[in-house]
């Protein structure tokens, strides 16, 4: 067994929805650390430690027990009471506490002493209202004004700032100890004879704005959350796999969990779907490239988040011109914040428009899927986003008419870099060096061909057999001027990008690996490419790196310059699948989930140090690595995926498989998988060096081939 790594360690995070807790192991909160209970992108609790008669507790042990409650174990030390000191080890104190919307605390105090114990219980709770992204950099400013009251047994804090307003009551709802306050305290007198458990239980209600977030109001039973109900009606409808390699079983059932924890509600049209957000804790939020992307990993798995996400996404399209926000008509959001700095217009988060890819993707993922539900209202519904976003590739995208999409931020306050390699550094030559934008990248050139391809289809749908033919024409047209202008014939790859002087970045990194699934590459051109990715400057063993090791900017921990990302891999793979390279596909398959035996849980991180895998190590986490994060998740779904080789034409009620099982995974099982308004169970087993396949269920019509 190998050893389990813990990304984080020594956190605790729960959450629902934009409602989410930070924690150390022992349940306290360190306002000087990126801890707190957060809602909407506020902290509302920046300091809390629990003791008795002023000694901190002895910690036992800790852990979530879903993504939105947690369990905690104390003892007590060697304490000094009225009635004279009691032994440590004398108490077992339970500390539970649940998310939904609001928090909920139980605490229950079991005396195991052989005499009556008093003594006074106290919890120190502060209220900072930072801003998430001042918490997050840990540079904290207090802008507005704060006041706290206590009455009738309810401790009130609220903070305004203009029109900005956040607010948290505290409210003990139940106990046999009356709560007093005071120097920033809850004091409750607690006596317990031997045996006996004392209990008590705390609302703690968000105030946001005019919106109220309370708490469920349970004590200690089994909690049938609405948090609960949203993420049992995920797995049932998700697809189901089971295997005789029951450790990716596992981690694909803990993908199936984390995703279900980062559904955000959608509503269109009187009608409730759902989206992924980009992660925890940092990024509970409606995010543009992230949701896409993780729902085109997740579309074989529940191709209902695409439609979340491509519905949310067009409701907040961009349509007007705005350099603040780095927005132009068409444009689909890269994030949308409720934070102070927002709120105030000192950070343009609402929503910010600063990505160049969100827009394209958002074209492949309307066509992959009707490709899966084949839902004509669907795209009816989204027929004029598409065609606004159809202009913004040519008259935005495209600014200075060479016919590559660039970006370049027009915000004071915006993202030097936009592609999913977005941190400031990302970006350099092989002399390590920045390149200053506008860029143009070559996954992104990728992607709009893509799309243009994909449009054509949907048009031909709606029969509109001339635009369908215009944007083929334009897909060929860049398939040529790409290949041009971006193949550097020398070492056999693709250039990262164009620069500001319209010269190659000739940087080796893993963004020509897009290209693959996206098609732009001609098949004689592949190999070389392929045989590129897998060399050992690029290739660590646990996946392909973000950064060439011999760049001169390269660093295995760093965030974008030499670190794996699971979802890029993920990426890779799949365009490895789709011209042909079934074994190198199945060894970036191997490498993922050879790393996702080391993390807890088999729970993939954002990302992982790009460090070398030898026979004695392990992968190394990157610190502050969102987990769980949807396109890491989305990773494990989209290898499956990519194994068996699955592609959906609902429209047609078929499904294509083309299954190529390693030797690690000998045989797998689907269930439920769902294709139009068909159900299909599918078994996969090796025979030898071959994959036999079967259909063990079908509910609906639909024709199944290799």
């Amino acid at each position: 067994m190998p050893t389990k790594v813990t990304v984080n360690p020594g956190l605790i995070t729960i959450n629902d929805g934009s409602s989410f807790l930070v924690t150390a192991s022992d349940g306290s909160i360190d306002e000087n650390l990126a801890q707190g209970f957060f809602v909407w992108d506020t902290r509302l609790i920046s300091y809390y430690e629990i003791s008795l008669n002023r000694y901190p507790l002895s910690l036992l042990a800790s852990s979530n027990i879903t993504h939105h409650n947690a369990l905690y174990q104390f003892t007590n030390p060697q304490l000094t009471t009225i009635n004279g000191t009691l032994p440590a080890g004398s108490l077992l104190v339970t500390v539970r506490r649940d998310i939904v919307e609001g928090m909920h605390e139980d605490i229950d105090i079991t005396n195991y002493h052989s005499e009556a114990v008093k003594f006074q219980l106290m919890l120190a709770v502060r209220s900072d209202f930072a801003d998430i992204f001042d918490v997050k950099s840990q540079q904290l400013l207090t802008r507005g004004e704060t006041e706290t009251t206590w009455q009738n047994s309810v401790l009130t804090t609220e903070y305004h700032n203009g029109s900005f307003f956040r607010g948290i009551v505290i409210e003990p709802v139940c106990g046999t100890s009356e709560p007093r306050y005071a120097n920033g305290r809850l004091m409750f007198d607690v006596a317990i004879a031997p045996g006996k458990t004392w209990h008590t239980c705390i609302n703690f209600t968000a105030l946001a704005d005019g919106k109220v977030f309370k708490p469920q109001d349970t004590c200690a039973v089994p909690h049938n959350t609405k948090a609960g109900k949203v993420r049992d009606e995920f797995l049932i409808n998700a697809t189901k796999l089971r295997s005789s390699n029951a450790e990716i079983a596992e981690y694909y059932q803990q993908a199936i969990a984390d995703m279900g924890a980062l559904r955000i509600e959608v509503y269109d049209n009187g009608h409730q779907f759902w989206m992924p957000a980009a992660g925890i804790p940092w990024f509970v939020a409606v995010f543009g490239r992230d949701s896409i992307i993780a729902s085109l990993q997740a579309i074989a798995v529940y191709h209902e988040f695409a439609r979340g996400t491509l519905l949310k996404l067009a409701q907040l399209q961009a349509t007007e011109l705005d350099d603040w926000h780095d927005a132009q008509p068409g444009k689909m959001l890269h994030e949308m914040r409720r934070d102070e700095l927002t709120t105030l217009n000192l950070l343009p988060y609402h929503p910010y428009y600063g990505t160049v890819d969100t827009t394209i993707l958002w074209i492949v993922t309307l066509s992959e899927a009707y490709n899966w539900n084949a839902d004509l209202s669907m795209l009816d519904e989204c027929r004029e986003p598409l065609e606004k976003a159809l202009n913004w590739i040519d008259k935005y995208g495209d600014f200075d008419g060479d016919g590559f999409v660039e970006y370049l931020t027009h915000s004071s306050k915006g993202l030097r870099n936009q592609g999913w390699k977005d941190s400031g550094d990302a970006i350099v030559y092989p002399n390590g060096e920045l390149v200053e934008p506008p860029i143009a990248l070559c996954e992104v050139q990728g992607y709009v061909y893509d799309a243009w391809l994909r449009a054509a289809l949907i048009y031909e749908v709606w029969g509109e057999k001339e635009q369908a033919k215009k944007l083929r024409q334009k897909a060929q047209e860049l398939y040529q001027r790409f290949n041009d202008r971006f193949w550097m014939e020398s070492v056999g790859f693709y250039c990262l990008g164009l620069d500001d002087k319209k010269q190659q970045i000739q940087s080796i990194t893993s963004n020509p690996g897009h290209l693959l699934w996206s098609g732009i590459v001609p098949p004689e051109r592949a190999k070389k490419l392929v045989n590129r990715l897998f060399q050992p400057d690029m290739w660590c063993g646990w996946g392909v790196r973000t950064l060439s090791s011999e760049n001169l900017a390269y660093n295995p921990i760093s965030y974008q310059r030499g670190s794996v990302w699971p979802h890029d891999n993920s990426i890779i793979a799949a365009g490895l699948k789709k011209y042909g390279y079934h074994k190198e596909a199945n060894r970036i398959a191997e490498g993922i989930f050879a790393a996702a035996s080391y993390f807890q849980a088999g729970r993939m991180p954002e990302l992982f140090a790009g460090i070398d895998r030898q026979d004695d190590n392990f992968p190394v986490p990157y610190p502050d690595a969102n987990i769980p994060q949807a396109w890491a998740a989305g990773s494990i779904f989209l290898l499956i995926r990519t194994i068996l080789g699955l592609k959906a034409d609902a429209s047609k009620q078929q499904l294509k498989v083309q299954p190529s099982l390693p030797d690690y995974l000998p045989d797998l099982e689907l269930t439920n998988l769902s294709v139009g308004d068909a159900t299909v169970g599918l078994r996969f087993w090796r025979d030898g060096e071959q994959t036999q396949w079967e259909v063990t269920h079908l509910d609906g019509e639909l024709e199944v081939s290799a």
